[in-house]
């Protein structure tokens, strides 16, 4: 069982901090299964499922699911095979208690050397905490994780200042199989949302004209609309539809920098059959009539 108890804190969000007193021989982790009918994640009445701190690191393993945890207020979904790396200081909360089945492991700072906090990324805060290994990875990950829990629950076989070291070893291999994980999955995660980008950015720059619709580009190219969303703002911070516009803006100020069409006809030739709509459009994003940036230019 792994227990972390939070005292005192009343009002905002509550911290829970690391139970030494309650991981076995005193040691700075815990490891155990999750969902077990004595399991207990709270002191008193500090339900889990409100928003709270921990000053510890969490990782947990699941054998079931989906799960829906909530981690610095995004929600991410996880299922069997998956794990979630929760860091200290990091705000999350928990979904139905019941729901959640397999190994947590909890870690308090400190309870590492300094090199190997920096070799295994504890606070690299940048990297994405729902992890999704694969089949080789997932196998090495939790015969890592089952000998770091027979080491953990085995404390007659050396005294207590070697235990301490075996775990850390035990816990150092691990983690380095977490982090490289965790790091090669933020560059897949990275180089998906530069293609995710690239096939939008052409997308628009084929149909600019005629659609200027986030949804419909997102269906046009098979993803989800947070998807787009998450992919255009990392390449560009900008939101899809701030792109597309932006487009629209560029080739509306070409057509009357460069032709003597009329402004309706450059309206329509954007997208806007209404020549009225065109000039609202246009001068929300430029601060100028239609008219005014051509004459400005002339």
């Amino acid at each position: 069982m792994v227990d972390t108890r939070v005292e005192g804190g009343d009002g905002g969000i509550r911290t829970f901090p690391f139970p030494v007193e309650l991981s076995v021989g005193g040691v700075g982790m815990q490891i155990g299964p999750m969902g077990s009918t004595d399991h207990t994640w709270h002191v008193d009445e500090a339900p889990l499922e409100r928003v709270h701190r921990i000053d510890f690191h969490v990782v947990m393993l699941f054998s079931r699911g989906p799960v829906r945890h909530m981690i610095d207020f995004t929600e991410y979904e996880a299922g069997a095979g998956d794990l979630l790396w929760i860091r200290p200081g990091q705000v999350h909360r928990f979904s139905r208690a019941g729901d959640y089945r397999g190994t947590v492991l909890t870690m308090q700072p400190g309870f590492l050397p300094r090199a190997t906090v920096e070799a295994t990324g504890l606070y690299r805060y940048d990297l994405p905490p729902l992890l999704h290994p694969d089949e080789a990875q997932l196998t090495a990950l939790r015969s890592a994780l089952a000998q770091l829990q027979r080491e953990y629950e085995d404390t007659t076989t050396l005294p207590l200042s070697l235990h301490t070291a075996v775990l850390r070893h035990s816990l150092t291999a691990f983690l380095l199989r977490l982090a490289h994980l965790a790091a090669s999955s933020a560059e897949a995660a990275r180089q998906q949302a530069d293609t995710t980008f690239t096939l939008f950015r052409d997308a628009v720059e084929k149909g600019f004209a005629t659609n200027h619709s986030v949804s419909a580009y997102a269906d046009q190219l098979g993803y989800s609309r947070r998807t787009l969303v998450r992919a255009v703002r990392a390449a560009t911070g900008q939101t899809p539809k701030g792109f597309i516009d932006r487009r629209v803006i560029l080739e509306a100020k070409r057509l009357l920098a460069h032709t003597d069409m009329p402004i309706g006809r450059v309206g329509a030739a954007v997208g806007f059959p209404d020549a009225a709509n065109f000039s609202k459009f246009f001068h929300q994003h430029t601060e100028m009539t239609p008219a005014a940036f051509r004459a400005e230019l002339r």
